[in-house]
């Protein structure tokens, strides 16, 4: 049984690896964690503010990995033009996006908040 998720968690990290190395977005969204991460630390945010800011890192991220996942299949899948497969790549990435606005209003709020003077 232990071997059986030490092979589940090996599968993960393999799948994360393959994203890092192959997606440039990925990349960029997880500098944008460290650099968040460096923000939470020097503002020192509380925890609140905190998991929220990371709930939404990881939001983007795990939105990133499945439209990477989902446009991979639609390749395999179709590797000529399909209007159906379009689309289905077009509401994939609209999930990237959607996450990515909620996290900015997330990160607007929480920094408003220490941006005010008192």
């Amino acid at each position: 049984m232990i071997t059986k998720v030490l092979n589940s968690f090996w599968y993960a990290l393999k799948g994360l690896r393959i994203v890092f190395e192959e997606e440039r977005n990925f990349k960029i969204e997880v500098f944008a964690g460290i650099i968040l991460s460096i923000i939470i630390v020097y503002y020192r945010f509380t925890y609140i503010e905190s998991a929220l800011c990371v709930i939404s890192m990881s939001g983007i991220l795990m939105a990133e990995i499945i439209n990477t996942a989902i446009e991979d299949l639609c390749n395999k899948v179709q590797p000529q033009f399909d209007p159906v497969i379009a689309k289905i790549k077009d509401v994939s990435g609209s999930f990237v996006m959607v996450s990515v606005f909620g996290s900015i209003i997330v990160g607007i709020i929480v920094f408003y908040h220490h941006s005010l003077p008192f």
